[in-house]
């Protein structure tokens, strides 16, 4: 075990094979506000050399999912219904910054914006979307 993947450990934060492989973080802004973000390198590169689309998206999504996760009750967890995304700008390198904000929060649907940011602050992506909100399924014993 990596010691990112102790501190989230400790942290009681789920593991999540996506964000190891990819490389990126998750932090937990206002109520309602999350960003993740990464450093490029060459993992994310599509074959013409700027960031695969996917990389953005991936970063938005999961924040969106992050700041669900700070406005819904305990013992409920949430999953993509759809999200919208525009890609505005090309990124070749450094850090890519999403941050992703809750509009609004119903008891089965939350709506999110998101932006993606290079590191001087121009945008490369942005989102918006949908998130269901349900409770975590009891754990029944099999026969």
């Amino acid at each position: 075990m990596s010691s990112d993947e102790a501190a989230r450990e400790q942290a009681g934060a789920p593991h999540f094979p996506l964000q190891e492989f990819l490389g990126f973080t998750i932090r937990h802004d206002d109520a309602g506000s999350a960003t993740a973000s990464v450093v490029l390198d060459e993992r994310h590169l599509n074959p013409h050399g700027p960031a695969h689309g996917a990389v953005a998206f991936t970063l938005m999504d999961t924040a969106m999912g992050a700041a669900v996760m700070d406005v819904v009750e305990e013992g409920h967890l949430c999953a993509t219904i759809e999200v919208h995304t525009r890609f505005h700008r090309p990124a070749f390198a450094g850090e890519l910054a999403a941050t992703a904000t809750v509009l609004t929060a119903g008891r089965r649907v939350v709506q999110l914006e998101a932006r993606t940011v290079d590191g001087e602050g121009r945008l490369i992506a942005s989102a918006t979307g949908s998130f269901a909100v349900f409770e975590v399924p009891s754990q029944t014993a099999s026969s």
